[in-house]
């Protein structure tokens, strides 16, 4: 097997896989989409808080469709050795990684500017939807009994929600001392309960290396998936 073949097939086989890997994703986010609570319940605290930030739903629908569209490229570009489909792969691919490495970039300057405006986004969700959205409701109890904490930022979040003016001007249960019958305001500024934004940036912290680990995993993946694209796109007049 020539050196040519061999890429090709290797070419394949990856876009092949990255492919059912996009089917994989856009039936996952489907079903968040469905049917979020139990997804919440299987996954536990951690989607239950990146839920509060991202509809994953759609999130997963989008990732899932452009790695569809990517391993259709890949893979039939290689199989028909059609330059044109190899050169869009390529760009295609190449605009992701651009995006990615600017996105990382703002994220580092513009750390706390991010904060801000994810607090201004989700802060108004949070106050016009606790105690009236089924699913909103449940996805904050669940976030503020797992990761102890109350609120986005604390308890204030809560005032003149629909929670609040329904329950006698009270706050949830888990931004007071346990075994308090009415979490009052008070209450709530005597526990003086941690936002879970906050704790949410601790245990993403705390797995800094794991996810910085996938990251750099990705990129190496999309600079070699560059490579061989270009490499197959070269040599086709050759052989």
């Amino acid at each position: 097997m020539s050196c040519f073949s061999f890429i090709k097939v290797i070419m394949i086989l990856f876009n092949l896989a990255i492919f059912l890997g996009g089917a994989a994703l856009l039936g996952v986010g489907i079903w968040v989409s469905v049917d979020g609570s139990s997804f919440m319940k299987i996954f536990g605290p951690v989607s239950s808080s990146v839920l509060q930030f991202v509809n994953v739903g759609y999130f997963l629908i989008a990732i899932g469709a452009v790695l569809l569209v990517l391993g259709f490229l890949g893979c039939c570009g290689a199989q028909k050795e059609s330059k044109c489909l190899l050169i869009t792969f390529f760009s295609i691919v190449l605009i992701i990684f651009i995006a990615e490495i600017a996105a990382a970039v703002v994220a580092l300057v513009y750390t706390s500017t991010a904060e801000t405006l994810l607090k201004a986004t989700v802060t108004p969700v949070l106050k016009d939807n606790y105690g009236k959205s089924s699913d909103i409701t449940q996805i904050w109890n669940t976030t503020m009994e797992e990761l102890h904490c109350c609120g986005l930022t604390n308890y204030t979040d809560f005032t003149n929600s629909p929670y609040y003016n329904n329950n006698g001007q009270t706050y949830p249960s888990y931004c007071c001392p346990k075994g308090m019958s009415r979490c009052n305001e008070t209450l709530a500024d005597l526990r003086d309960a941690p936002g879970c934004f906050e704790q949410l940036l601790e245990e993403i912290r705390t797995n800094a290396s794991v996810v910085g680990g996938v990251a750099a995993g990705i990129c190496a993946l999309e600079i070699a998936a560059m490579v061989v694209a270009m490499y197959l796109y070269c040599h086709l007049d050759e052989k």
